[in-house]
């Protein structure tokens, strides 16, 4: 199912991103923050297990989060921002990595760099800013369900409504949720308005 946020802050946020004059640390920093919204609004049926804890007033038992059942899945390197800005989030839950390129021939992403801590049953959770043609996201969840996960969360910033169309058809058990979905695909599969190269502008990397 597919979740687009209704934030106004979410939104002018992403929009801010779309100014080329926003500088790659003010860049990083918005995609951080983006994050947070979207882990807010995808966890906020998560379940809370009692804990006791130390509080000023002696031992005391709250509802948590169980970190340790969340694994964060990002793809390089556009989504290290993201990935960083949710161990910040959740400390204590695991990451995973995996690198994918384009063949800007094809348009279709390869895979050339697994590394995914054991998932059976955990809520993994695939941070990516863009979903384009929707293929880097169909494949890194095709990797991720090969190792048996309990449930599995996309968060994107942008994406196209032909890419998430794809993703909803081949991968209907994720839950995406996306700050905004824009226009559409341009002929060299570029969304439009778009926001760009998120890695390049992330870390200002030339063209």
């Amino acid at each position: 199912m597919i979740h687009e946020l209704s934030n106004p802050v979410a939104k002018t946020l992403l929009n801010h991103l779309r100014e080329i004059q926003t500088d790659a640390l003010r860049f990083r920093h918005i995609v951080q923050e983006l994050t947070r919204f979207l882990a807010y609004e995808a966890l906020q049926d998560e379940m809370l297990e009692e804990q006791e804890i130390e509080t000023w007033q002696g031992k005391r038992s709250f509802g948590f989060i169980k970190e340790e059942e969340l694994l964060f899945v990002t793809v390089l390197r556009a989504g290290l921002p993201m990935i960083e800005s949710a161990s910040a989030l959740f400390p204590k839950a695991a990451s995973g990595f995996l690198a994918m390129k384009r063949d800007e021939q094809t348009h279709q992403s390869v895979t050339y760099y697994d590394r995914i801590p054991e998932c059976e049953g955990k809520t993994v959770i695939i941070v990516d800013p863009m979903v384009a043609t929707g293929g880097t996201l169909c494949d890194a969840a095709s990797v991720v369900t090969s190792k048996s996960p309990g449930r599995i969360i996309s968060l994107n910033l942008i994406g196209s409504p032909e890419g998430l169309a794809v993703v909803s058809q081949k991968h209907p058990e994720i839950d995406v949720y996306i700050v905004q979905i824009d226009e559409r695909l341009n002929d060299q599969m570029f969304i439009l308005p778009g926001l760009g190269d998120a890695g390049d502008r992330s870390y200002n990397t030339p063209e």
